[in-house]
């Protein structure tokens, strides 16, 4: 039951959000236009949560790494799982977009 709540949540094993974003991995914020406007980790993508389908055909390679990003954590988790659902094998819920901001320059 608490695996399940951390695979939902996207807490796992840690890995270095510094590193994938060093190495070209794509973030993807998926919050409102609005709020992205008000405020965004630099070189993220915005893609809101509900028009992610829209965005895959930009995600060719499925082992590409991709960060996901909002506002709180819970609309990452769900483009993470999201993504993991459409085969994608490298995908990272790094949460709040104000936290992963500070390794993006």
């Amino acid at each position: 039951m608490i695996q399940s709540i951390k695979n939902l949540l996207g807490i796992g094993p840690k890995v270095n959000i510094g590193e994938l974003i060093s190495n070209g991995a794509i973030i993807i914020d998926v919050r409102t236009r609005g709020e992205y406007a008000g405020g965004h980790a630099k070189g993220s993508v915005n893609v809101p949560l509900d028009q992610l389908s829209g965005y895959l055909p930009k995600l060719k390679n499925k082992d590409q790494a991709i960060i996901t990003c909002c506002a709180s954590g819970m609309r990452s988790a769900s483009a993470k799982s999201f993504f993991k659902g459409k085969g994608y094998t490298n995908v990272h819920n790094a949460g709040p977009w104000i936290t992963l901001n500070k390794y993006c320059k």
